[in-house]
């Protein structure tokens, strides 16, 4: 095969929008809207899981999760995660996209049902089976990073590909978004069905045992939009540049694509070669650990894994311990003065405000302004403004946490969001299923998601002890004191700024086709290009 760009390539590239990239982005997207759901229904539920499990006879405070258990529930769906996008990564690579694909969604299916499920008798018991199931349920979530990602990219035509990758992304939003309205309904429906006082009236009184059903069908709830976009997973074909750059079978792409984008492609002649071809071949044959890829992309690997890394300590930070947040600053009334279905309908009511002003509107003004704009002045002005914005909640927070001011801060602190979905958190995503070679795609694409999870495991481990009350009588039981809120707001910020610094590492891709971008398409030994400089001119 010879190393010009093949016939079904550049039609992909030229394609028109077509009713199958909506299609392509629902049910990509669906698998995001899953993960998202999942990974942050856990926050809703924590405060309810530490009221009907550690409750402490004759406590002033209702019963918390302890903190290693705490830690474990919040984070080990992240560790899973991890393990998931490198294991999955490389296997996409390996096996193909779409075969790969149904693996990840099952095990995302049968773990929320068997997280809601988590059986024993006793709190440890029930709690080291959530963690479990929990663990494997990250794991499939981590194959649909660099599969959705990487097959919307190869899908996608050059000139509208960003929007297309950050659609697919934006369904994270209405799952955040749906994991609060799905709460809110479950909450409202068994405090009309079984009235509770709160817990200062009647300690026992304020958690009924019908509670336990709530958190179960809210991690239950998870496997259903998963399980409805299966069958249409299965249905797709392998996209073309998997089957032609990596597979090695043009004339099959070239078939599979005539029949899901209304124009005739040509099959390649499979027998044009010419006396460069094999050379050129080998040139880009490079592996992951090879000097050629440290040469031609080791900055931009590094680039995009470390942005994601300072992205997530501060999104998932910020994004886990929201109703921490909001009791800190009195947005949520103290534990005590509520039942617990209470407790739980009124954390839900703050993350669903939030979602809907903040999370949501930013992942789509990515979408509708990412191939404009392009991803680098994005991504560089999301991490300033989210640094700004953090700022603005830590330097004068004791005015925020006094009677009145909260409005401001929710304000504030929605801006965070909305900057970080209009933003890194976006363009994270969409770069690395942009600039790495085809048969290294999806495990590159893995590594950095990967180094992402690394920081949401720091985020959520670190926040959960370094905000915790400076005065040890303030703390939440079992927790010894921390730095307080406003001191970690401070390295949040920080982190921001980092990030700032390392997005200069990877190139703009806006526009420009990923042979090109990835070298894929050079008879020679390429030589710096234009596409490569890190900051558009």
């Amino acid at each position: 095969m010879a190393r010009e760009q093949l016939e079904v390539l550049s039609a992909l590239d030229t394609a028109k929008t077509q009713w199958y990239h909506f299609t392509a982005i629902v049910i990509a997207g669906m698998g995001f809207f899953t993960d998202a759901y999942d990974l942050f229904c856990i926050s809703l539920v924590t405060k309810l899981l530490g009221r009907i499990y550690y409750y402490r006879e004759g406590a002033d405070a209702p019963g918390s999760l302890p903190p290693n258990v705490a830690a474990a529930v919040n984070g080990v769906a992240f560790c899973g995660t991890l393990s998931g996008q490198l294991f999955f990564g490389w296997l996409g690579d390996r096996m193909g996209r779409k075969r790969v694909y149904g693996m990840t969604l099952m095990c995302m299916v049968l773990c929320s049902i068997a997280s809601g499920l988590s059986f024993g008798s006793t709190p440890g018991s029930v709690m080291a089976t959530l963690c479990f199931f929990r663990f494997w349920l990250g794991f499939g979530i981590g194959g649909d990073y660099p599969l959705s990602a990487t097959i919307m990219s190869e899908y996608a035509n050059k000139k509208t590909r960003g929007a297309f990758i950050a659609a697919v992304f934006a369904m994270q939003g209405f799952g955040i978004l749906t994991g609060g309205v799905v709460t809110l309904i479950v909450s409202a429906a068994f405090r009309a069905a079984f009235h509770a006082p709160a817990y200062e009236k009647g300690a026992v009184a304020s958690t009924p045992p019908q509670a336990d059903f709530v958190w179960r069908f809210i991690l239950m709830f998870g496997a259903v939009p998963a399980l409805l976009t299966y069958y249409w997973r299965m249905k797709m074909p392998e996209t073309a540049r998997y089957t032609a750059l990596v597979a090695k079978n043009a004339k099959q792409a070239a078939a599979d694509m005539s029949k899901v984008l209304q124009v005739e492609i040509a099959a390649e002649d499979e027998t044009k070669d010419n006396d460069g071809a094999g050379a050129g071949e080998d040139r880009n044959s490079f592996g992951l650990f090879s000097g050629e890829f440290l040469r031609r992309h080791g900055l931009h690997l590094l680039g995009t894994a470390t942005c994601w890394f300072l992205l997530d300590i501060a999104f998932y930070s910020q994004n886990l311990f929201q109703k921490d947040i909001f009791t800190a600053i009195n947005w949520i009334p103290k534990a005590k003065t509520m039942s617990a279905l209470e407790e739980v309908h009124r954390i839900a009511r703050a993350q669903t405000l939030i979602a809907l002003c903040g999370t949501v509107p930013g992942y789509w003004f990515t979408v509708a302004l990412i191939d404009r704009i392009g991803r680098f002045w994005i991504q560089l002005g999301g991490f300033f403004f989210m640094a700004v914005f953090m700022l603005g909640l830590a330097f004068p927070y004791h005015h925020w946490t006094t009677p009145g001011n909260h409005i401001g801060f929710v304000v504030l602190y929605a801006l965070t969001f909305f900057f970080a979905n209009f933003g890194p958190n976006s363009t994270t995503f969409i770069v690395p299923a942009e600039i790495f070679p085809a048969r290294l795609r999806s495990t590159c694409h893995g590594i950095s998601a990967a180094a992402g999870k690394l920081g949401a495991i720091v985020g959520s481990f670190g926040f959960l002890y370094l905000a915790q009350n400076q005065d040890p009588s303030k703390v939440d039981h079992g927790y010894k004191a921390g730095i307080g809120v406003k001191n970690s707001l401070f390295i949040l910020a920080a982190c921001n700024f980092l990030g700032m610094a390392f997005t200069f590492c990877a190139p703009e891709s806006n526009g420009i086709s990923l042979e090109e971008l990835s070298g894929e398409n050079d008879d020679e030994a390429p030589a710096p290009a234009t596409h490569a400089r890190t900051v558009p001119v």
